[in-house]
């Protein structure tokens, strides 16, 4: 359970770290002012990019947080820059990067309950990760770099994927 969450959020954030710093670049090359990139959008109704950025990092702290029984840190969603979501994304890495594999390893059957949409979903640790975090964090990454690469910034599959 850690191999397939903790390892996977830390490489997905740092990945999206890489990304949103070629973001920024991309902005100050081409005097494009950074708010058009941080609030597009792939279609009207769904969320813009700083929002996307946000969500996949709150997969991630909310995720290994459940997995290993302890809490998960609020963040205000506060962000209104390259800077700061690279922040974010840090201060993410550093709560979930010490979480140790014997917290989170065993959690196959761990009840996790959370209220998402209005509803309460109930999951056991397994099909938490498995069927509704790892799908949901892979999502918000994809659309955050789909964003991007609709908008011109010179991305790469590698640079989603990141170092082999």
């Amino acid at each position: 359970m850690y191999q397939a969450s903790v390892p996977v959020f830390i490489r997905g954030l740092n990945n999206l770290k890489g990304i949103v710093d070629k973001a920024a670049s991309h902005a100050q090359a081409h005097k494009i002012e950074p708010s058009v990139l941080l609030n597009a959008r792939l279609f009207p109704t769904m969320f813009p990019l700083t929002r996307q950025i946000q969500i996949a990092g709150d997969f991630a702290k909310g995720t290994a947080a459940r997995l290993a029984g302890i809490d998960i840190p609020k963040y205000d969603d506060t962000e209104t820059s390259f800077p700061e979501l690279a922040v974010r994304i840090d201060k993410t890495l550093a709560f979930i990067t010490p979480i140790k594999p014997e917290l989170i390893d065993g959690s196959e059957s761990r009840a996790i309950e959370l209220t998402a949409g209005g509803q309460i979903l109930k999951f056991t640790g397994l099909t938490y990760l498995s069927n509704f975090s790892l799908p949901n964090f892979y999502f918000h990454l994809t659309t955050a770099y789909g964003i991007l690469r609709h908008s011109g910034v010179e991305l790469v599959k590698r640079d989603f994927i990141g170092p082999i």
